[in-house]
């Protein structure tokens, strides 16, 4: 970040134990900004942003307050992601993903499992990508689950560890749920009892995640902490937050990080546009008119799938309070904001590397970075050209079975 804009989160007076945990998350973007290098060559957090992120209680911001959390609006979640993002984006990509992770487990509990499990300021959970090579067989008093996982975003600094296992019975046949399918259980379990590979880690971009890949082999997991997620008539916890679904909850902090990485290209951008001459031009970048056009194209454009951005998720919350249900047009319009949001937010970075010519190149300039983390961003699932082919069906009333919402 710009030493600008830094000034001005500084000037602001925002503190890491305010009331207002948007606060908190500016009063992180100078330490973050400052311990951004350091934590891409290490590819984890380093302590005294964990500590931090701690001490501002951002590793329990969306479980309810009887769970210890802060219950905080989905909006204000995504802006707190995309806030810190613009001073890490590793850092927000933790948040966003250990919150969604601990609330969407969490609202299965009992509560107080959840309590146990989460109450805890410094409690953090962190888990891989499902998929079917695993299984959790079916023992007395819970499961066995064998299998390895990959891509556990924050896992270095978390507690906890969860895995997404196929079920079976006691036999090995799959154990089918209400709709058919073979279950899928989310299984909890302390992080000390697998076997982490860090190894196996290595990115363009998003470094700090250290996104590890984890092994546990017939480890015993009792019943009450291997749940099935997002089967709405089983939850515990019936705060609004659990009536939209994980995916469109990690779908708006993700977004919120491509956005955040976006913002931070911008303002750095701008800030070496006032200072830079060109080689091949004989005046500053800024008294350009070509580059005066284009920085006000790209704000007009971020500023533009921001707000689109923040209308439907505010919309989504708005009406989980006040109906507790999610409308399918409501679910659709989320899933367009939130994957355009992270699609176009990641070509205005482009952008702005581009623009700022050979100084980009530089490590010791924060465009290379924020380039791999952007590209590395917009590489997850939540930013698949899919998802808008999705919205663009249901628009057009053809019949399809949606994902992802």
């Amino acid at each position: 970040m710009d030493s600008t804009r830094l000034e001005t989160v500084i000037n602001r007076g925002d503190s890491l134990t305010s009331a207002d945990p948007l606060a908190r998350a500016r009063a992180l973007v100078p330490l973050l900004s400052a311990h951004g290098p350091e934590m891409d060559r290490r590819m984890e957090l380093t302590p005294e942003v964990v500590d931090a992120l701690a001490e501002a209680d951002f590793f329990r911001l969306l479980t309810p307050a009887h769970q210890g959390g802060q219950a905080v609006p989905l909006h204000v979640f995504g802006q707190i992601t995309e806030t810190i993002a613009t001073g890490d984006a590793s850092t927000g990509w933790c948040v966003n993903q250990g919150n969604v992770s601990v609330m969407s487990s969490s609202a299965y509990l009992d509560q107080d499992e959840a309590k146990e499990i989460f109450g805890d300021r410094r409690s953090g959970l962190a888990w891989g990508a499902q998929h079917p090579r695993a299984k959790a067989i079916k023992v007395d008093g819970g499961w066995r689950i064998t299998g390895t996982w990959d891509f556990a975003s924050g896992n270095r600094h978390a507690t906890m560890l969860g895995a997404h296992v196929p079920a079976c019975n006691a036999d090995g046949s799959p154990r089918l749920g209400p709709n058919g399918k073979q279950e899928i259980r989310t299984c909890l379990f302390p992080k000390g009892e697998a076997r982490i590979n860090k190894e196996d880690w290595g990115s363009l971009g998003l470094r700090a995640t250290g996104s590890d890949t984890y092994t546990v082999e017939d480890l015993f997991i009792p019943e009450a902490r291997a749940i099935v997620r997002d089967r709405h008539e089983d939850r515990k916890d019936r705060s609004p937050i659990t009536v939209i679904s994980s995916h469109l909850c990690y779908a708006t902090g993700f977004s919120g990080v491509a956005l955040g990485i976006a913002r931070a290209s911008l303002e750095t951008y701008k800030e070496l546009c006032r200072g830079k001459q060109a080689r091949a031009g004989s005046t500053l970048m800024r008294d350009n008119h070509h580059v005066q056009l284009e920085i006000g194209t790209l704000e007009a454009r971020l500023r533009a799938i921001r707000a689109l951005w923040l209308e439907a998720s505010k919309a989504a919350w708005d009406e989980a309070v006040e109906t507790g249900a999610q409308a399918m047009d409501t679910r659709m319009a989320h899933r367009l904001a939130t994957t355009h949001a992270i699609r176009e937010a990641t070509e205005i970075s482009v952008a702005c590397y581009r623009g700022a010519g050979t100084t980009a190149v530089l490590s010791k300039e924060p465009f290379e970075r924020r380039l791999r983390d952007a590209m590395s961003a917009s590489q997850h699932l939540q930013g698949g050209p899919w998802h808008v082919e999705m919205v663009g069906r249901h628009l057009l009333g053809v019949e399809q079975v949606a994902a992802f919402l």
